[in-house]
């Protein structure tokens, strides 16, 4: 079984920085589509952004694109999401998420594999 365990959350104020990383465990994760999700208080969890096998394409959601930068180091078995010029609604929980192949990749349901979330908190 596959394990998933994130890293780097925690208080910025808005117009700050944080890097989250997500490390994978229990099996090789190279042929996965990994993404990162979100959820705010009272909302549904999202879509943020994800990355294909070897890194060759990424997607971003409309609200973090050209703020965020997703990444994978397979050697390491990790993904990282790079969040630059966070704002107060960033504030959420973030999910790392692994899904097998080239799925589409907004569909929450499609992941195999959750990691249990870092809490993202940006004040203003």
């Amino acid at each position: 079984q596959g394990q998933l365990v994130e890293s780097g959350g925690g208080l910025v104020q808005a117009g700050g920085s944080l890097r989250l990383s997500c490390v994978c465990s229990g099996r090789t994760f190279t042929n996965y589509t990994m993404a990162w999700f979100r959820q705010a208080p009272g909302k549904e969890r999202e879509f943020a952004s994800a990355i294909r096998r070897s890194g060759l394409k990424t997607y971003y959601s409309d609200s973090v694109n050209g703020r965020f930068s997703i990444s994978r180091d397979d050697a390491k078995n990790s993904v990282f999401l790079q969040m630059n010029s966070l704002k107060p609604e960033d504030t959420a929980v973030y999910y790392c998420a692994a899904g097998w192949g080239d799925i589409a990749y907004k569909y929450s349901a499609l992941y195999d594999y959750w990691g249990r979330g870092t809490q993202v908190t940006v004040s203003s």
